[in-house]
């Protein structure tokens, strides 16, 4: 493992991730601006979230030890990818984002957003299940040849750092912000039931990693001129699968509590949608339901 000193020294610029870093602060600052404006309470610790521990940690993991040396080491790597696509956006999105540019843009400003939203390119990819089967795809190439330009190419490392964190923030906006709240009860049990099974799936592709006897990207030369701490080919191997099936799994447990969180929020919605119908009203729903849409009348 590495030294201390050299975890906390070691620093790189990422300039893909700067810029990614700077876009994000300057849009929910105009935001925070936007909200004092409208005489908005925004919640502080929102903000604290969202700079401090979202981004402080995309920041981190782009221009610390990790920026530094995930290009050498599997393991380094996977700690990176894995962090982007899980922990960052969780907390990111608990900064709320999204309620802060709907509640600050405008009307024709929201209007827009909710277009851009509902186009279906983004409702495809904002899917919780196509999104958790889009990161199950990227732990599925660490046991391919590919894992090596993955590491290793600079148009890689500049894509992986824009896209993986966007996949992640895909992922789980639909579970935190507010808007996920309308989603029908049953398709939210269905939804469930996908994205649990692909969160235990997540952890084959590091079980994989760790038990092979073979290096899986064909990069069997070890590295020269690098320090002795370096572990050799097989053993960073060995370290990736282990912290790919330790946080893949980790991270599932808030990711399911979650969808347990946004399931009974949309249940309570419901309930209270049909406590406002009248006798009426509830005895005519009760009587589609029991003869179905499609019975005809007889004569009268």
């Amino acid at each position: 493992m590495p030294p201390l000193d050299i975890v906390l020294t070691s620093w790189t610029v990422n300039w893909p991730a700067l810029a990614l870093l700077t876009t994000a602060v300057l849009l929910y600052a105009r935001g925070l601006r936007a909200a004092r404006q409208r005489r908005i309470r925004w919640p502080w610790r929102r903000t604290a979230t969202f700079y401090a521990l979202g981004l402080g940690s995309f920041a981190v993991l782009s221009f610390g030890f990790t920026g530094v040396y995930s290009h050498d080491l599997r393991w380094v790597f996977t700690l990176k990818i894995t962090s982007y696509l899980f922990i960052v956006p969780l907390l990111l999105t608990a900064g709320k984002p999204l309620t802060l540019a709907r509640a600050t843009l405008g009307p024709a400003g929201t209007a827009r957003l909710d277009r851009f939203l509902a186009h279906p390119v983004m409702r495809a990819l904002s899917n919780t299940v196509v999104a958790a089967l889009l990161g199950l795809g990227i732990f599925t190439l660490f046991l391919t040849p590919l894992f090596h330009p993955l590491r290793t190419d600079p148009f890689w490392d500049m894509a992986l750092t824009v896209l993986v964190p966007l996949t992640g923030m895909l992922m789980v906006v639909p579970i935190i912000e507010d808007a996920s709240s309308k989603t029908v009860s049953a398709l939210i049990i269905v939804e469930f039931i996908y994205v649990f099974i692909e969160l235990v799936a997540d952890a084959v592709p590091g079980i994989m990693m760790r038990i092979s006897p073979q290096i899986l990207d064909g990069a069997t030369v070890p590295l020269t001129g690098h320090p002795g701490w370096l572990p050799g080919p097989l053993r960073d191997q060995q370290l990736a699968g282990d912290l790919l099936w330790f946080l893949a799994e980790i991270v599932d447990v808030p990711l399911i509590i979650l969808m347990f969180v946004r399931f009974a929020r949309s249940d309570r919605n419901e309930a209270s949608s049909y406590d406002s119908l009248t006798e009426e009203q509830l005895e005519a729903l009760n009587r589609e339901h029991l003869n179905g849409p499609n019975v005809t009348q007889g004569p009268s």
